[in-house]
């Protein structure tokens, strides 16, 4: 059996730098997780693998789990002699989480090491710019770029308003429009799959992600559900699976979401809202509410038309949303630290 080049599957010079530290132990990416067991991939093909104890019992935050797309330090090989032990995780250069809107469970993991996420969005009824936003800024805070792709263009006559609307949220972001259908924009989404290189699918259930994998393999890996136009549908994928594609890239895709909390993502918000920061900077006073004082930068936006309301509302709304979460998060490192202290100074009066 010939090995397997980790390069293709985006094993950075980085990357096998940081592998010298664990000389008795051998480099795998994650394919896939179902139930605690890992599909993982080595220079001698795919195997499974569960984690180490050490490793499982030594997380505190879901998120510090490895995930989809993690590179890992495995205790062999191959799976010969059965599944695998992963010792440790590499750094990550990305990483994709989410929360549910509502939940008060920890955050997720959705992919690990990820160049580039497509935002799916169908220019149906499932065309939402409040929602393009929220996907814009935790992508930002991933680490990954976003491309917002349009699916099934087929099915409008207005595809120049779609596009325009977009891009007035989207800024400085790349927008492509395909239809699996009549088969357009394949090209255009292939120029983010070279090899060596991670895309991840973010969007809704019923945009057609699985059609869209099975469009760019070539093969029909995911089943796939006939909808209605109003874009409802039930999403076939259940798990999040890497595959590599024929050409080289690599996709990720993730089960259908169509609500999706924020959590402290205050360089991705910038990133998304900076036409907004830019308005906010021009206010006369800093302490400016922005209805309708004088010298109010916001207000003078909207009143020219420049900005709309519905996008100066989506900023306050994530922006309330965003500092709910960094207050929460700021007081679970104080409660966790206070608990900490508390263990050690028992520690050291049970010496005494």
């Amino acid at each position: 059996m010939s090995r397997i080049d980790l390069k293709d599957y985006g094993l950075s010079e980085a990357l096998r730098l940081e592998t010298a530290q664990y000389p008795k132990l051998f480099v795998g990416r994650i394919l896939s997780q179902s139930k605690g067991i890992y599909q993982v991939i080595s220079e001698w093909g795919e195997f499974f693998a569960e984690l180490s104890g050490r490793l499982r019992y030594g997380v505190i935050h879901a998120a510090d789990y490895p995930a989809v797309g993690d590179f890992v330090m495995l205790d062999r090989q191959s799976g010969d002699h059965g599944n695998g032990i992963i010792v440790h995780q590499l750094t990550r250069k990305s990483t994709f989480i989410r929360k549910a809107v509502g939940s008060s469970s920890d955050a997720q993991v959705i992919a690990a090491n990820i160049d580039t996420v497509f935002i799916c969005m169908s220019v149906n009824n499932d065309f939402n710019l409040r929602r393009l936003e929220r996907y814009l800024s935790l992508v930002w805070e991933s680490g990954a770029t976003p491309v917002v792709v349009l699916t099934k263009i087929d099915l409008t006559d207005d595809l120049l308003t779609k596009f325009r609307a977009v891009a007035a949220v989207a800024i400085g972001v790349d927008i492509l429009g395909i239809s699996t259908l009549k088969n357009e924009g394949y090209q255009d989404l292939m120029a983010y799959l070279a090899v060596g290189q991670t895309v991840a699918l973010l969007g809704s259930s019923g945009v057609g992600k699985s059609t869209l994998i099975n469009w760019l393999s070539g093969r029909q890996l995911f089943d796939t559900q006939a909808i209605r136009n109003d874009d409802k549908g039930r999403h076939t994928t259940t798990r999040r699976e890497l595959i590599r594609l024929p050409d080289g890239g690599m996709l990720i895709d993730t089960p259908g979401m169509r609500e999706i909390g924020m959590i402290d993502v205050t360089e991705g918000f910038d990133r998304t809202f900076s036409d907004v920061e830019t308005y906010l900077k021009t206010c006369h006073f800093r302490n400016c509410k922005h209805t309708n004082e004088p010298g109010c930068g916001i207000y003078a936006a909207i009143k020219a038309g420049q900005l709309s309301e519905q996008r100066w509302q989506a900023y306050l709304n994530l922006t309330r949303e965003n500092d709910y979460f960094e207050d929460k998060a700021n007081y679970l490192k104080k409660k966790k630290e206070k608990f900490y202290q508390i263990a050690r100074l028992n520690r050291n009066n049970k010496k005494h």
